[in-house]
């Protein structure tokens, strides 16, 4: 399955059935009278987050969703039938934006969440309606309202509470795949990740989300390489994770260029809380440990962890660490086996 963080889908909502204008006649009956009913409401067009899904894959093979219209009325005081409503299921964490691409039209940050995006047309009066003591013939009826037609956009924005950051290939997937039952890409050249990547991972009988998205470069923001793009999905994260490749010569330098382009994306995603990790530390001696912990300390103003996805060193440590920065309520706790007593 393909990965989409953007669609744009056209929608309208169904329109109004218009009035009848109709007369009673039926034998033997000396009183007649208007009997034209109403026509029925058009389809409208919600949108609602459920459960399972984290793309948008299924909006590049359909944009269009037209709800039906509603019947037109008919005599004998029957009213026509209403349109069916059509239902967009989305991913939670799906914004939708009006075609200007800026203005926020609602947030679906939780399952079951609904939103109406198109309302659907009134139905028009029959002549019925219209009955009264001076006008006891009435020959109009009302036509039906006309839906409402607009163009949208989806964006997703994953929900993690643990989002992954650094330059390419510093170890992202690697500790994603080492923590957790995803299987990203990993190889030893620049982006073998080019879309966000989900893993469950469990710590202490606790378990939480983390997303690995795709390595940032100097300029990101201004669209090098893949851009910034991605940062959209660690912005609902609780806190973000901070790779740093060891085995680099500019450790302090890469750091920085991190730093700069989360500034650069703006919003409160300079803000959040990091967790800074020093990466590949298999590959270096005690003394290039030491000297390279120091410089990113310095450089960070805070503490400095040490680790290793290959090797599995430190990695418990770091995840007890994020762990202590996520709140309670987002943590998924593992139910407790009670041992059974023995049976023969």
């Amino acid at each position: 399955m393909k990965f989409l963080d953007l669609a744009k889908v056209y929608i309208r909502s169904g329109g109004g059935g218009g009035g009848c204008v109709s007369f009673r006649r039926e034998k033997f009956i000396e009183y007649g009278g208007p009997d034209g009913g109403d026509g029925g409401k058009g389809g409208s067009v919600w949108a609602e987050a459920v459960q399972g899904l984290n793309t948008l894959i299924d909006f590049r093979y359909q944009q269009h969703f037209f709800a039906k219209n509603g019947q037109p009325g008919k005599g004998q005081q029957r009213t026509g039938k209403d349109g069916d409503d059509i239902v967009l299921r989305v991913p939670v964490g799906t914004e939708i934006l009006d075609e200007d691409e800026e203005t926020v039209i609602a947030d679906l940050t939780e399952v079951g969440q609904r939103v109406q995006l198109a309302r659907g047309g009134n139905g028009g009066f029959g002549n019925l309606h219209f009955k009264s003591a001076t006008n006891q013939a009435p020959r109009r009826a009302n036509p039906g309202q006309e839906g409402v037609e607009r163009t949208l956009w989806l964006r997703l924005k994953l929900i993690a509470d643990v989002g992954l950051l650094g330059l390419p290939n510093a170890g992202k997937s690697t500790f994603l795949a080492a923590t957790s039952n995803a299987r990203p890409k990993i190889a030893d050249y620049p982006f073998t990740t080019l879309h966000p990547n989900l893993g469950v991972v469990g710590v202490d009988n606790v378990e939480f989300v983390v997303a690995d998205i795709p390595g940032l470069i100097a300029g990101a923001h201004e669209g090098r390489g893949i851009g910034d793009r991605f940062l959209g999905h660690v912005e609902r994260c609780a806190v973000l994770l901070h790779l740093v490749d060891g085995t680099s010569d500019t450790v302090v330098e890469d750091y920085h260029t991190i730093i700069h382009e989360l500034e650069a994306y703006g919003g409160h995603l300079a803000d959040k809380t990091r967790v800074t990790v020093l990466n590949k530390v298999d590959a270096l001696d005690a003394e290039q440990r030491e000297e390279a912990a120091q410089a990113l300390r310095e450089a960070s103003g805070g503490p400095v962890m040490l680790m290793s996805g290959v090797a599995r060193e430190g990695v418990t440590e770091v995840l007890r660490a994020l762990r202590s920065q996520i709140d309670a309520d987002r943590l998924l706790h593992k139910p407790v086996e009670e041992a059974q007593p023995w049976q023969p």
